[in-house]
């Protein structure tokens, strides 16, 4: 068959280099009829977080150095007087070490009891969705009624644990003994946040590929073993979140429930250091210690917030 040569009209076309795809080419870029537009659209939560975070903090700052009179007819400097007396409190020490056994506490009970629902809820075949409602709908109950339902069961006429606790012989007393309030605090708090973080572990859970399942129960024969060297490291960064959140929530999202549980009872009932702030502040109108407290309650969160994105978060691999 003889050759037949292309005519010099389709030379060009035969001879161009194929175009690489630039997938961004139909991105739309959005477009605002004017420049100041989208600061217009920015401003109401720039607005939020003005009024209500940097100008409460500057004039709690501000506030720390002073003692203020109650009904706001003066103030009287006294520079790091407040931070002095504040530090130097031995009631303050023990509030703060109080508040530190409780995040811990309820941090750790949180999380492995969410992990460990999470864990059955996803093995579960049948009457599963049932299963993950009952679990979640604690989660909508605000934290002074979950604090009222709590008082219920540890109520010492009516109280169900009370009376669990009985047949092992303690004599809970909630509201009068220091360390059954605190137990009865930890155990309504950690209620009150095991739903979250079931959610999650759960979402994470079921996220893992079938394969990395498979694959894992045909080289280890343990559960626990699988669940410890494949699945946990796959949770990691769910874990590392939900971590951040249960601090944040130990430390501020629990004051309804202390507040609830504390309020009208006996003067040596445990609290944290935020409820601390609120006390002194709005009972006992020392604003000036109050703004103290505030203050170096943010330097203790801004502190352990480095801590964990440094040397916490180094050891999560995100896939």
């Amino acid at each position: 068959m003889a050759y037949v040569a292309p005519s010099p009209r389709f030379l060009p076309w035969l001879t161009r280099k194929p175009r690489p795809k630039v997938f961004a080419e139909g991105a739309k870029r959005v477009q605002f009829s004017s420049p100041v537009l989208p600061y217009l659209f920015l401003a109401p939560q720039l607005a939020v977080i003005f009024i209500f975070f940097y100008w409460p903090s500057v004039q709690a700052v501000s506030s720390s150095f002073y003692i203020e009179d109650p009904f706001g007819f003066g103030s009287t400097f006294v520079g790091m007087s407040n931070y002095t007396d504040v530090l130097t409190s031995a009631q303050y020490r023990g509030i703060a070490l109080f508040t530190v056994v409780f995040t811990a506490l309820v941090t750790l009970f949180s999380l492995s009891i969410g992990l460990l629902l999470g864990v059955k809820a996803d093995a579960v075949i049948r009457g599963s969705s049932a299963y993950k409602t009952m679990l979640i709908s604690v989660y909508a109950i605000a934290a002074p009624v979950a604090a009222l339902i709590g008082m219920m069961f540890f109520d010492q006429h009516i109280g169900p644990f009370v009376e669990v606790a009985s047949w092992f012989g303690w004599d809970m007393r909630v509201g009068l003994s220091y360390s059954d309030t605190a137990f009865a605090m930890i155990v309504v708090a950690v209620w009150k946040q095991v739903p979250y973080n079931f959610i999650f572990f759960l979402s994470g859970l079921q996220s893992v590929p079938v394969s990395v399942r498979e694959a894992a129960a045909i080289d280890c024969k343990s559960g626990f073993r699988r669940f410890w060297t494949v699945t946990l490291p796959l949770l990691a960064p769910t874990a590392f979140f939900l971590l951040i959140i249960n601090v944040t929530y130990s430390l501020f999202d629990t004051f309804g429930i202390i507040d609830v549980m504390v309020k009208d009872k006996a003067a040596n009932n445990p609290i944290t250091l935020v409820y601390k702030v609120y006390e002194d502040g709005f009972r006992g109108n020392d604003l000036g210690s109050s703004s103290a407290q505030s203050v170096i309650l943010m330097i203790v969160v801004f502190v352990l917030t480095i801590f964990q994105f440094r040397f916490v978060e180094r050891r999560i691999h995100y896939t």
